[in-house]
């Protein structure tokens, strides 16, 4: 029978850095937004939301954004009803009294699993697979985001790409941007933003920065490389500090909400960016970036960085496909990473066509929230 979708609960729970709440927000504020849904967030740990959207109330409820917000408890409340549609993040089990409220409802609702994203090939495979629950018998519906058309695609709210265009083509509107931050670049310096794990690497990256024939201003984002960067320049850096080394001028910004991080992406030549959240927003900037995927043991994350890698360089040229697959594997590995930087300037004209002609592939597929809004609307 056909379902009428009104209400989407999804639940997150904050595992370590904002990667998970940093999906789960932009995923429910787009629904609440775009659709005439109600849409509650359930969230383990507000201080981590309020990192991203720092008008968010440490409380057990409150709106923001559309979005009814809700802390997620250990005794969560047995009287909540179910939602029409229910998303579990990333595999973060659901409440018992919640799963029984889910049982007690007239027509099963949607129950998605809302995976990680991941370009490796056994992705396509389960994408859309359905399990069981083996003593209630709900179904629950796996989705994978991902790159391919056998994927769900990416998150991107509906006017993204026509506001991200306006902004790149308004230089007034970049230095507006920019000089909130007291920041000031000259015009013809090369404009990167730094955000990553702490990576031995930095040291070599900036280096080379520091001896560049083009002037380079790097914005630093306050975050867990910054240590890495105080320690390269042999200096304790704050935010508002702004720092000149040989042709490198560094400045040092507050952690940004997820609005102004995009504009952070928009107005720079280049980011270096890390876990899912930013890696996504760098994608659809449409600028070249450098991805530092969150380590895991047995470098299995390698495994990973090179699956996307095969789909996001498979259309360029040989040479510019070996520097950028060189930078990135360096950068994740902590390694020296000086003589990758420069091949890549080299071919960087290449770099930031690819940009865009991969922004229009990942548009082509849709987008995961209006992909998951479609598949509900499917009859069961």
């Amino acid at each position: 029978m056909n379902i009428e979708i009104k209400t989407w609960d999804i639940f997150c729970r904050v595992i370590d850095n904002y990667g998970d709440i940093g999906v789960c927000w932009r995923l429910a504020r787009q629904l609440a937004r775009e659709y005439p849904f109600e849409v509650r967030l359930w969230v383990d740990e507000l201080d981590a939301l309020k990192q991203i959207w720092p008008t968010a109330q440490l409380c057990g409820q409150q709106y923001a954004e559309k979005v009814d917000v809700r802390l997620w408890q250990d005794d969560f409340p047995s009287e909540i009803t179910s939602a029409d549609v229910v998303i579990e993040a990333f595999a973060c089990n659901l409440p018992e009294s919640y799963l029984i409220a889910m049982k007690r409802r007239v027509s099963q609702p949607r129950w998605f699993n809302l995976e990680y994203l991941s370009a490796e090939d056994w992705v396509e495979g389960c994408h859309g697979l359905t399990s069981v629950h083996p003593q209630l018998g709900l179904k629950k519906t796996f989705l994978f985001p991902g790159v391919t058309t056998k994927t769900a695609g990416l998150l991107k709210e509906k006017e993204l790409l026509n506001t991200s265009d306006e902004f790149q083509s308004n230089e007034q509107t970049k230095r507006v941007f920019l000089q909130q931050f007291g920041v000031q670049v000259a015009p013809d310096a090369l404009l990167i933003s730094l955000f990553g794990y702490e990576n031995h690497a930095v040291a070599s990256l900036l280096e080379a920065w520091m001896n560049s024939p083009k002037p380079i201003a790097c914005l630093v984002p306050s975050g867990k490389i910054l240590p890495d960067v105080s320690k390269a320049l042999s200096r304790s850096l704050v935010i508002g500090d702004d720092v000149v080394h040989g042709s490198l001028q560094i400045h040092v910004i507050p952690f940004l909400n997820q609005d102004n991080y995009d504009r952070l992406l928009w107005a720079c030549d280049i980011n270096f960016v890390r876990g899912e959240d930013s890696f996504v927003r760098a994608q659809w900037a449409a600028k070249p970036f450098v991805w530092h995927i969150y380590p895991q043991d047995e470098d299995f994350h390698m495994v990973k960085l090179d699956a996307f890698l095969h789909r996001y360089l498979n259309t360029l040229d040989t040479d510019t496909q070996d520097s950028i697959a060189e930078l990135w594997h360096q950068w994740n590995r902590g390694e020296d990473c000086a003589e990758a930087w420069n091949s890549c300037l080299a071919n960087l004209q290449n770099w930031q066509k690819h940009g865009q002609d991969w922004r229009h592939h990942l548009n082509s597929l849709g987008d995961l929230a209006s992909n998951m809004v479609h598949f509900c609307q499917k009859t069961l």
